[in-house]
């Protein structure tokens, strides 16, 4: 996935949090993905830098697009924080208001006048004057400044099993997560076997039969993991 997309998907999640009630969760995954990961927080800057009203004259925008670009291609994020971020903002659905920056990025085969006029785009974005009483130009730095130093509280007010269960996810390695999924898949088994010989009525063990079905042929992921222990807890 491209990084402008993933940035669009992430500020949408975040504008989102205030009214689904998610707010402190969110903050939390974003303080740990992305402001203490130092290649994710550079990436997310710059490309913040790069779409922001600037009111550079046309060589200095120019010349500051050159630079940003050359930085944000020598930038490798780390792929697992890459895959836990994509985890994070998978139902997220939005366009990529950054669509521009990565046409310009790109490595892959991308028509040389759709770079053109995305160049053209955002030169012309950054000559723009800056309106400092219009919200949306508040530099992402600006942003995370207060993020880092509301986050804390938002952490601390965070119930302890949310922060489990996260950092569980989050930290924990592959092999052991894939280990504990099996587990938790054979004890889910083992309920609904129980559940079925306790169980006479048909629609209802039609459902049994079909959940067990749909649980023996799930395949480890981190997002199939939560799932299950859900599913495990319900049971």
């Amino acid at each position: 996935m491209e990084f402008g997309l993933i940035k669009s998907k992430i500020e949408r999640l975040l504008s989102e949090s205030y009214s689904n009630g998610n707010l402190k969760r969110d903050m939390f995954i974003f303080n740990e993905l992305v402001l203490k990961d130092k290649n994710v927080s550079k990436l997310f800057s710059l490309y913040s830098d790069l779409s922001e009203n600037r009111g550079y004259d046309d060589s200095f925008a120019t010349e500051f697009i050159k630079e940003s670009i050359d930085i944000i291609k020598k930038i490798k994020p780390n792929k697992d924080t890459i895959s836990n971020i994509n985890m994070w903002v998978s139902t997220v659905k939005t366009k990529n208001e950054y669509k521009d920056i990565d046409n310009l990025v790109s490595e892959n085969k991308v028509d040389v006048e759709e770079k053109i006029k995305s160049k053209n785009s955002i030169l012309e974005s950054l000559k723009i004057k800056r309106d400092n009483n219009n919200l949306k130009n508040v530099s992402l730095n600006s942003i995370l400044e207060i993020a880092n130093k509301t986050v804390e509280d938002h952490l601390n007010e965070m119930d302890e099993k949310i922060k489990r269960d996260l950092n569980e996810v989050l930290y924990e390695s592959d092999d052991k997560l894939r280990l504990k999924f099996e587990v938790i898949k054979e004890s889910i088994s083992d309920k609904l076997q129980s559940l079925r010989e306790s169980e006479s009525d048909n629609e209802v063990l039609n459902k049994i039969e079909e959940t067990i079905t749909r649980v023996s042929n799930e395949s480890f992921n981190k997002i199939n993991y939560i799932k299950l222990k859900e599913l495990y807890k319900e049971l």
